[in-house]
């Protein structure tokens, strides 16, 4: 390989020998010493413009910005360097003629401030003379292109430098701005409208070849933005981002171990224990993101417990404390879809009276939905239910209206359900909700009175056996559903306790009556209503007394926890072999009262001739009381959706299905009946089954809110 060598007036050209790809620059500055007598020290070495070991500023191919670099080599690239030995021995002339194309070109740079990238390979468009002339005001015009300091991140610090279209320039007697659009490469990125802050530290951008005045002059070094934010790159201020994360001192960097999983430096001797030497291993973690080896699940073992749980009271297997039986924090495992769950009023299917065992069953019919909270509401829309169950000492319940104490103001920290009045209460989140439902302006000072109170939002209330100590009104046991309460008055007061509470008057205004009074009573055992209790749980209490017994007659020396006394083996022989129902026979079981339809739900049924068949087979379900509508519910559910049908569309094939889960079945392209896969048609109207929905709409009043 061999390269012409031009002195810079073009007097003298000499031909290089010997050369490779490999050849070193000081070499070639040998080279030329043999060939033209001048020292190596005094040679300027250019190609293309650019002179070799020059300062330049090259570009960073991620960020779009200049930085300043030394050219180390330039080569062209090999993928498109076709010379041969043909080409070689070929007339000189004609080989001087032929030229790689600037783009061909490869320059070996390195990064001045950043010397750990090593050796980079850039094209010629991403590498100029390194810019030494700053403008002035006068010389800047807009749209010129210039090189400017601009931090994206933070545009009023200093940061990394750019290139720049100058938009326009603002000066008054005091300040002096300029706004440019900043240039991220070639791609045609940019930043536009950019305030410049450093106006007196804008560089003209170097021409290739251009000497740029004193070319023996060293250009002047430009100022980046500081590596650390924090102790903007002051050698002599302790920082703990930038040097020892312990310590924060800048010292002994050879004894910095690096973290590599925050990238945290800590010295050898700050570590606890100390290091005496620098670990030899591959990676290396500090104290704080380090793993411990004990708390590492292998395969085929359990899970370990946390430090927090490990202590906690439930972890301890002699402690005796009550969970709840395992319904205290157990989730659903149904819910009700009649109805949203911003729904005012009875909730269709669920009679005053209604009695369940928890509150999760509660919560599953929609009566209720939260599982710990007192009050279920909103803020900014109001209360839909509330439980009356004596947790709050101001609590006075006279049956018919009751006095109720807002929530808030005790400490409930350590998963504690009830504490005593620590703090004042505020009319904020459920007391602001159960306010909104008196039909009076909001007065979070004073509270309101309403005048016409019955206007009012209505109140689900749930009375649970947890008041019957403060209560006659409350239920033996379980939670029971009492009616519709309405907000006649709220008021702050100063409790028992010493604190500031909201207290709230709530009055019955149901249509149905109290089940404390006769009229109730007797509409219970008509209705059949009695306590219900989760499914499977009778036969678990069963098997578990069942197994008791036979331990006690097993064992019959070991003492129990109880107090109770000990049958005798004739009692318990008695227990065995009489009972009520052989003595006095089979009881005679109550008749329920049925459900009762108008005489326009009746017509409309009679109306709705498509779903004969489904109302034939519902109707059978009217003597069962409430339960008709839990067989009305299933009877029209959508097959889609899995919750009663709004606006029904019935099918050919005698299917009800709802008009929006048809439509996205049609937008699906599925023209077929989503139970049986009959085909529709894709040009099917869709027409609604009024008669249908009217009578849906009366039977469970609300059920479409929402959808």
């Amino acid at each position: 390989m061999w390269i012409q060598v031009r002195t810079m007036d073009g007097k003298e050209t000499r031909r290089i020998d010997g050369l490779s790809k490999l050849t070193l620059v000081q070499e070639l500055r040998a080279k030329i010493h043999e060939a033209f007598g001048v020292e190596a020290e005094r040679q300027r070495l250019f190609y293309r413009g650019k002179q070799i070991n020059e300062c330049v500023d090259a570009r960073d191919m991620n960020m779009g910005a200049w930085f300043e670099a030394v050219v180390g080599n330039v080569t062209l690239d090999e993928s498109t360097n076709k010379t041969t030995d043909n080409e070689e021995s070929a007339d000189t002339s004609k080989s001087t003629e032929t030229k790689a194309a600037e783009e061909d070109v490869i320059y070996h740079i390195k990064y001045e401030d950043y010397p750990e990238n090593g050796i980079v390979q850039l094209r010629s468009k991403d590498i100029r003379p390194r810019a030494r002339t700053i403008l002035q005001w006068e010389q800047l015009q807009v749209g010129q292109v210039v090189m400017v300091n601009y931090n994206p991140d933070e545009p009023k610090e200093r940061g990394y430098w750019y290139d720049a279209e100058i938009l326009r320039k603002k000066e008054t007697r005091t300040i002096k701005e300029i706004y440019t659009r900043i240039l991220l490469g070639d791609a045609g990125d940019s930043l536009t409208d950019c305030k410049i802050m450093l106006v007196d530290e804008i560089y003209q951008i170097e021409k290739p070849g251009s000497a740029g005045g004193a070319v023996s002059e060293s250009p002047m070094k430009r100022q980046n933005g500081p590596e650390c934010k924090h102790c903007k790159d002051n050698p002599n201020k302790e920082c703990k981002q930038c040097a020892c994360h312990t310590c924060g001192g800048k010292q002994d960097p050879e004894k910095q171990l690096l973290c590599d999983e925050c990238d945290m430096a800590y010295h050898t001797y700050c570590l606890t224990p100390p290091l005496t030497i620098v670990p030899e291993d591959e990676d290396w973690y500090c104290p704080l993101c380090k793993i411990d080896t004990n708390e590492v699940v292998l395969a085929g073992e359990k899970l370990k417990e946390s430090k927090k749980k490990a202590k906690m009271a439930s972890a301890n297997s002699a402690c005796q404390r009550d969970w709840g039986k395992g319904m205290a924090c157990v989730g659903r495992t149904k819910e009700c879809t009649i109805v949203p769950s911003n729904h005012y009023g009875p909730v269709p299917g669920v009679p005053v009276g209604n009695q369940w065992k928890f509150r999760v069953q509660v919560s599953e019919s929609g009566v209720h939905r939260p599982h710990v909270a007192g009050i279920h509401g909103r803020s900014n829309d109001g209360a839909y239910s509330l439980v009356l169950a004596g947790g709050y000492e101001d609590d006075v319940d006279h049956g018919g209206d009751f006095t109720y104490t807002g929530s808030g103001g005790r400490d409930l920290s350590g998963n504690k359900r009830t504490a005593e009045q620590s703090c004042d209460q505020k009319l904020t989140n459920m007391n602001r909700a159960l306010a909104l439902n008196c039909n009076a302006p909001i007065n979070d000072k004073v509270g309101a009175d309403a005048k016409d109170w019955r206007a009012g939002k209505p109140v689900r209330v749930v009375r649970s056996a947890k008041g019957r100590k403060h209560s006659k009104y409350a239920p033996e046991e379980g939670n029971r559903y009492d009616g519709i309460y309405k907000v006649a008055k709220y008021w702050p007061e100063t409790g028992k306790s010493g604190f500031l509470v909201w207290r709230y008057l709530l009055k019955r205004d149901d249509e149905e009556p109290a089940p404390w009074t006769k009229d109730g009573k007797e509409r219970l055992k008509k209705l059949g209503l009695t306590i219900q209790y989760p499914e499977g749980y009778l036969e678990a209490v069963a098997n578990k007394d069942k197994e008791n017994k036979k331990r006690e007659i097993e064992d019959p020396e070991t003492p129990s926890k109880g107090k109770r006394k000990r049958k005798s083996n004739a009692a318990d022989e008695n227990e065995f072999t009489s009972s009520p129902r052989s003595a006095k026979g089979t009881p005679k079981k109550q008749k329920l009262e049925a459900f009762k339809l108008t005489a326009e739900q009746k017509k409309i049924i009679k109306e709705d001739e498509v779903n004969k068949k489904l109302w034939d087979e519902a109707l059978l379900s009217l003597k069962d009381g409430p339960k008709f509508l839990l067989k009305l519910e299933e009877t029209f559910l959508c097959i889609c959706c899995q919750e009663v049908v709004f606006q029904p569309i019935t099918t050919d094939c005698q299917h009800n299905v709802c008009k929006s889960c048809l439509q996205r079945s049609f937008k699906a392209e599925v023209y077929t009946c989503p139970a049986c896969r009959h085909d529709i048609g894709k040009n099917c109207s869709m027409v609604v089954n009024k008669s249908l929905q009217t009578l849906l709409t009366q039977l469970f009043p609300g059920y479409g809110n929402g959808r």
